[in-house]
């Protein structure tokens, strides 16, 4: 499982930052992927990566500023023609998403060649749950409704105990499989294992928080608490953080006390404003980690293992 962001930017693109895209590769789990967010050209940027536009399978909105939906038709489009037919789709956001795509669909004559479901959020709480997951959304604080997404993985099965196995007469074979996929076992000689008996402590599922543009805001702790990964916005430095409150945006030191106080693992920083060159990102780095030490600002095409 891994982060790869596609744009990093805020507001509008730049020479070295495209605007807002991060997709949560999970192929080697679920042979899905699923994409935060789909600015201009993240069709373009994924060109860029090993991401298979057909593997993408959800898709999600956080609001629905230009900087975070623009890209949407044209991904769209596009991969009907790059081995998309008869993926489907689910795209989830804010109320009007719905009428975003239709729309956009409709007026340029589009036809998709795989079915799309589109589920606008209307509440906050459980959006979907599967047999690998549980996803969760919050409303934020911005000046349209903006939205979190907290995505839990849920834990696994432990290792066979394999000496264990032995120890008790059952040889290394494919019953292995079958011991570890069955919560009960019948052995050809009439023996019966339990799986927990022979199996060691469960794999912890990761949580991920994918937040959309925000003020800062104690309320979000609840939300994100003891998240492995928090992605968050880090539009202006300290310095700016009045302007940050008036446009309904985070600072770099706003977002490392969040991640401080809900007890994240590592926080990735990303929506990064233009007016911000390469020689500023040590220093906003810097003034994170003052805070929060396990911080990373996030540049196009940045990828994180979780």
């Amino acid at each position: 499982m891994e982060l790869v962001f596609l744009g990093t930017g805020a507001g509008l693109p730049s020479k070295t930052r495209n605007v807002s895209a991060v997709a949560l590769n999970m192929t080697q789990e679920i042979n899905e992927v699923w994409l935060f967010d789909c600015g201009e050209a993240t069709q373009h940027q994924i060109l860029h990566t090993n991401l298979k536009p057909r593997k993408i399978t959800k898709i999600f909105i956080t609001h629905l500023h230009g900087d975070h939906i623009y890209g949407l038709p044209g991904f769209l489009s596009s991969r009907s023609f790059q081995s998309g037919e008869n993926q489907p789709l689910c795209i989830y956001g804010p109320i009007g998403i719905k009428e975003f795509v239709e729309s956009t669909l409709r007026l340029s004559q589009t036809n998709l060649t795989y079915p799309i479901t589109i589920k606008e959020i209307t509440e906050d709480g459980n959006l979907f749950e599967t047999n690998e997951m549980i996803v969760e959304t919050k409303k934020l604080q911005h000046g349209i409704d903006s939205y979190g997404y907290r995505i839990k993985e849920k834990d696994k099965p432990g290792e066979l105990l394999v000496d264990k196995l032995k120890q008790i007469g059952i040889p290394p074979g494919p019953i292995y499989q079958q011991i570890k996929e069955n919560e009960i076992t019948t052995l050809d000689n009439g023996s019966i294992i339990y799986r927990n008996d022979v199996l060691g402590p469960a794999k912890k599922g990761k949580v991920i928080s994918i937040l959309g543009d925000t003020r800062y805001s104690i309320d979000h702790i609840p939300f994100i608490k003891f998240s492995d990964i928090l992605v968050h916005e880090s539009t202006f430095t300290q310095d700016k953080e009045l302007l940050a409150f008036e446009y309904n945006h985070s600072t770099n030191v706003q977002a490392a006390k969040l991640a401080k106080e809900a007890n994240i693992n590592k926080l990735y920083l990303t929506h990064v404003s233009s007016r911000y060159q390469a020689e500023d990102i040590d220093s906003i780095i810097e003034e994170a980690r003052k805070i929060f030490p396990s911080t990373w600002l996030a540049n196009d095409f940045s990828v994180y293992e979780i």
